[in-house]
């Protein structure tokens, strides 16, 4: 680490002495920013003329350079800018607006700890602005991805508000750890996935990033390839998703800007279920065909079926969204300020489930001399979350009414609801849904506070110290009481517990501290050199507490201090860390030939103690071919841009102390005391991923055409996996790094004007992505089964080497005999006989490709959007379907319209096989449940008008927009459920693509009224 650091220290030495040594006469500093949108430009190269002394801006946009006398005259030029010639004067401080030329070239690009414009890119970035989703309800900074950016697969689990995604960049790149990415937003690390501890809900989660207000995002940036991400090491092997918010900008008059925003939601699709008839002629007939009298059972004509209750409508609605924000932003040319409030309220459309957040932020920049400047920002949030149970949970709302029996009500004819012990309840799996929603309380309390201070100087000319201390904290309180009128609280044994409790809290804080020294340099108007080397410190803290009770004296009666008995209280605390160093180097040579080397050197309190620091290299190369002269024929083209990056980067996102040995509470033979619980391994470390990328930036006709390929091959080995060990060791596993997995792809990314001409301007970006995803290597080549188990085979899922994780495993299904009505399936061992040994691959969750296209239109003050998204190739496992069309428990729960097409009689054709009561040989999980998941979905359509400046202006305004927006209002696929865009298992890596009575995602109608002071 002493030969890193070194070496980095002399080289910025050398490049920083001849610069100084040479600066002689006045110096002046100054910042340049953009004419467009006041925001700061990075390398920009300026040149004294007559001279060579030059220096570029810095990722600020600053810059710091000696003059001969007040006649100079500064050239400003770079690539998509107009070039512009300034004269110094008497001035000290001079402060340069330009004219952007090519937009896509000139936008500004956050890469890791620095910025740059995106001409000068050597890896693979993709860049979502804040207009991409300004009119889209997106609930979290994560839900705004979703369709646009190549290589970027962002899947909702499911349409609860608040609830879970799942973001994969590139792929899945492990099977144990997170394959969530990191996500930074202005420099600092922030919690990510779910932050409660419940697990009532069925596989569900809520989300930590639906904490944060998206409008107050300026734009994101993810980073892709290994050039990219590198500079963030043991944290990057998912990818890295730099988010920049809101500033002040210099030179701007103070602006306030009030949104409201009013709608309605709903299901995009409902299942389609069986009506009592129906059904009952259903039940009769499966038990008919099993040799009993189906009236011995309680199935009558004209009785059974008397009531015909659609539980669907009993427990969903139509959701009221409404979210209001107002924001400040202002500066002159010291101090900068951003200042906004929003809250949100979203009405589930499950009844009795609701999520609303009320935030603030404030940033303020303040420039205290020409070398000093420093500011703050702060982020506060409450969110609170009522939630209901759901999916595959026993008791859930959702999941019940979908399978709930269509003879039962919910309320009695006195109105009141049915509960356990009345004579007419349901009872399981029939409980009654409305009181499992409406009764129970399940909130969760979550506080957020997301800020920082940092302070940055001027040491010598351009070369720079920055520090910044920032800290991310989160506070959930769960409060849940189930009454005895549940399910859960009423009957969850035998003597029932009279009431059912928890109260569980969590603390999940992250201190970071980075301190970085930036050089940057231009020699001799050729040769532009940036250097950037730092020391993070980063310290989380989790301390985490629950309780739960029972037997309450009644209802009126629902904390824990209330309940007789209490058990299974626990707490715990845990501090982990890193500490790294990184260096990055960047030379660019007449802005044609482009280099640029990256590493990390990571200590991760994470791992074992001779594995806790690793180095994570990168470097890539870029070649501007359309500065070379054989290339200034070509008028049309604007800028062509070939380059290459190779490196590595690693996943640390695991438990904490895996590798130690620990010990736990046992009972031997009556008596308790203390035993091994888990073996140690000293050499636990983090996985590593060897990242390729070649790519190719090409922009035609000033700029109205852009386009974007990416081709990456990736591999990531030293898995953190549990390793079989035999069992006479007294254990099963131990932790390990064993394995491989790879990632190859492509991507396509494309942006066009194709009108802007007479007041009409259109136009069009796409992206599409396809990646290959395949387990190389575990420690055996057996199948690893995850999933749900399942009838007839193993697991719903196989973990396997040479197939993609999310591969489904079960019998193939080879229809329905039409002699007999029986399900046929392949012996695939040959024996004769139809058992689990006959399981194989029947399919798999990962896509072909995927991707999304947008067009935009504006006329005068109107303006349209319009945005689909889609995914072709993926499997989807309908497990629903295999309760919802079982031809052999039928008489337990209500059945699917599909039920419809069974087999009745000799000679149907049909790939539904016949009803039998008890007989589950029909129903085993096969290729019968696995269905194309492809889908192209009108994700967001968008129409908006700002009233003519004449008018208000009369009324003091600046600006007014009407605007109206309509989300995930229709989806062509051929998925027979609901929604083919659903994760009952939400954020699992090898149980993927399963719908398991899944809420499928809500369609959003809603109107919006922007005002600008």
């Amino acid at each position: 680490m002493r030969k890193f650091y070194g070496l980095f220290l002399w080289s910025a030495l050398l490049a920083i002495l001849p610069g100084w040594l040479i600066a002689q006469g006045l110096r002046i500093s100054g910042r340049v920013i953009s004419a467009q949108d006041g925001q700061p430009i990075p390398g920009v190269n300026i040149v004294v003329r007559g001279t060579t002394n030059g220096v570029s801006t810095d990722a600020n946009g600053n810059y710091s350079i000696a003059i001969p006398d007040g006649n100079a005259v500064l050239i400003l030029t770079s690539i998509g800018l107009v070039t512009q010639n300034v004269t110094v004067g008497n001035r000290t401080v001079v402060n340069i607006q330009m004219q952007e030329s090519i937009n896509e070239l000139t936008q500004v690009v956050v890469t890791g700890y620095n910025t740059t414009q995106r001409k000068d890119i050597t890896g693979s970035i993709a860049t979502v602005s804040a207009e991409k989703f300004k009119d889209i309800p997106v609930t979290g900074v994560d839900q705004a991805l979703q369709g646009q950016a190549a290589g970027v697969l962002v899947t909702q689990s499911s349409g609860t508000p608040g609830g879970g995604l799942s973001v994969r960049i590139r792929g899945n790149t492990s099977i144990s750890a997170s394959n969530r990415p990191l996500y930074i937003i202005d420099g600092v690390q922030v919690q990510n996935g779910a932050l409660s501890s419940t697990d009532n809900y069925g596989g569900q989660t809520d989300n930590a990033l639906s904490l944060l207000n998206p409008n107050d995002i300026e734009s994101i940036q993810v980073l892709k390839d290994a050039s990219a991400k590198a500079i963030y090491g043991s944290r990057a092997a998912n990818g890295v998703v730099l988010i920049t918010t809101k500033r002040g900008k210099a030179n701007q008059k103070t602006i306030i800007t009030a949104d409201v925003q009013r709608g309605l939601t709903d299901v995009v699709k409902r299942p389609n279920l069986l009506n009592s008839s129906q059904l009952l002629d259903l039940q009769r007939e499966a038990v008919t065909n099993a040799g009993q009298d189906p009236d011995k059972l309680g199935l009558i004509k004209g009785v059974t079926d008397g009531i015909s209750t659609n539980w669907l409508d009993m427990i969903l609605r139509k959701g009221v969204y409404q979210q209001y924000q107002i924001s400040t932003q202002g500066g002159n040319e010291r101090t900068r300020f951003y200042l906004s409030g929003n809250y949100r309220d979203e009405e589930g459309v499950l009844i009795n489930n609701q999520f609303n957040r009320i935030s603030g932020t404030m940033t303020v920049d303040h420039n205290a001399t020409p070398k000093l400047s420093f500011g703050a920002n702060i982020t506060a949030a409450r969110a609170l979350n009522r939630r209901v149970a759901g999916d595959n949970f026993l008791d859930g709302v959702y999941s019940g009414a979908t399978r709930s029996l269509p003879y039962y009500a919910p309320y009695n004819e006195q109105g009141k609801l049915y509960v356990p012990g009345d004579a007419n309840y349901p009872g399981f799996p029939n409980f009654n849904p409305v009181a499992e929603a409406t009764q129970p309380r399940q909130n969760v309390l979550t506080t957020k506070m997301l800020g920082g201070v940092y302070a940055q100087y001027e040491f010598l000319p351009n070369l720079r110290f920055r520090s910044k201390a920032s800290v991310d904290y989160n506070s959930i309180i769960e409060d849940v009481y189930f009454p005895t009128s549940t399910a859960t609280g009423g009957y969850t044994t035998s003597l029932g517990q009279q009431g059912y409790g928890e109260f569980n809290t969590n603390l999940a804080a992250t201190f970071t501290s980075t301190n970085t020294l930036t050089y940057n340099t231009l020699i001799a108007e050729k040769h532009r050199l940036n250097l950037l080397g730092g020391v993070e410190i980063i310290k989380r803290t989790n301390r985490t507490s629950s309780v739960n009770g029972k037997f309450f004296p009644s209802n009126d009666f629902t904390y824990i201090t209330s309940a007789g008995v209490t058990d299974n209280g626990s707490s715990r605390l845990v501090y982990s860390g890193l500490f790294s160093g990184f260096g990055e180097a960047k030379y660019d040579y007449k802005d044609k030939y482009l280099a640029q080397v990256t590493a990390r050197y990571d200590g991760s309190s994470r791992f074992g103690p001779d594995r806790q620091f690793g180095f994570f290299p990168s470097g890539s190369i870029a070649w501007r071919l359309s500065e070379e002269e054989f290339m200034k024929n070509y008028g049309f083209l604007s800028d062509i841009k070939l380059r290459a990056s190779y490196g590595f980067t690693g996943n640390e996102q695991i438990g904490d102390f895996l590798f130690l040995g620990t010990w736990a509470a046992a009972t031997y033979s009556g008596s308790s005391g203390l035993g091994p619980a888990r073996l140690a391994n000293p050499n636990l470390q983090w996985e590593r991923t060897r990242e390729a990328n070649i790519g190719l930036d090409a922009s035609f006709f000033d700029g109205r055409l852009n386009v974007t390929v990416d081709a990456y091959d990736n591999l990531t080995d030293q898995l953190l996996f549990a390793q079989p060990i035999p069992l006479t060791s007294g254990f099963a596993s131990v932790q390990g790094n064993i394995g491989k997995i790879s990632n190859r792809g492509l991507e396509l990314t494309v942006s066009t004007v194709n009108i802007n001409t007479n007041g009409i301007r259109w136009n069009t970006d796409i992206n599409v992505s396809l990646n290959r995803n395949k387990v190389v290597e575990l420690a055996t080549s057996e199948p690893l089964y995850r999933g749900y188990q399942a009838s007839g085979v193993a697991g719903t899922n196989v973990v396997l080497p040479g197939q993609p994780l999310g591969t489904f495993w079960g019998l193939k299904f080879l229809g329905v005999d039409p002699a007999n009505g029986n399900a046929i399936y392949e012996d695939k061992n040959g024996d004769g006989r139809i058992t689990p040994d006959d399981g194989q691959v029947i399919g798999n969750a990962q896509p072909k490709f995927f991707g999304g296209f947008t067009n935009s239109l504006s006329y005068k003050g109107f303006d349209l959007r319009v945005f689909f998204q889609f995914s072709y190739g993926n499997r989807v496992l309908n497990l629903t379907k295999q309760g919802s069309v079982n031809a052999g428990s039928s008489i337990q729960e209500n059945q699917s319209v599909d039920a419809l097409k069974r087999w009745q009689k000799e000679g149907d054709i049909t790939n539904v096989p016949r009803y039998i009561y008890q007989n589950t040989y029909n129903n085993y999980l096969s290729s019968r449940f696995i269905e194309d998941g492809s889908y192209l979905r009108l994700k967001n359509v968008t129409l908006g008008y700002n009233l003519p400046k004449t008018w208000v202006s009369r009324v003091k305004l600046s600006n007014v927009r009407l605007y109206a927006s309509a989300t995930n209002i229709w989806t062509l696929t051929n998925y027979s459920g609901p929604d083919p865009e659903v994760s009952t298992l939400d954020g699992s890596t090898t149980a993927q693509g399963i719908d398991f009575n899944t809420l499928p995602q809500v369609k959003n109608m809603m109107a919006g009224l922007t005002v600008t002071f």
